[in-house]
């Protein structure tokens, strides 16, 4: 893959993103609707202010989970091409999955996988 068709590429995401924000735009209604910026619950109508604090353990779960999540990405074309790279693949693989582990137990201690 040359240098052109990363141009190419770019320039073809360019045109493509724009172009639908243009249609998008030449296609609305533009309709002024105070409903509109409100939260939508299930059809149920809104009691308080939807601008309510989380605990922030949420999110950490949340952005842990994607962590470890996003290793099988990683861990799928190893996968695939593991006979033919042959012991290297493994020293490779158990390096990356020695490094996740740490992280876990990073986690663990600092008590972010904890439910309240």
């Amino acid at each position: 893959m040359g240098s052109v068709s990363l141009i190419v590429l770019t320039i073809a995401a360019l045109v493509f993103s724009a172009g639908g924000i243009l249609i998008g735009r030449l296609f609305n209604k533009g309709s002024k609707n105070s409903q509109k910026g409100q939260a939508y619950e299930c059809g149920i109508p809104t009691t308080t202010s939807p601008w309510n604090q989380f605990n922030v353990g949420y999110y950490l779960f949340a952005l842990l989970f994607l962590i470890f999540d996003v290793e099988l990405v990683f861990m799928y074309p190893w996968a695939v091409v593991v006979k033919k790279i042959g012991i290297t693949a493994l020293f490779e693989i158990l390096i990356f999955v020695f490094i996740l582990f740490m992280g876990f137990l990073y986690a663990h201690k600092k008590g972010a996988l904890k439910w309240m």
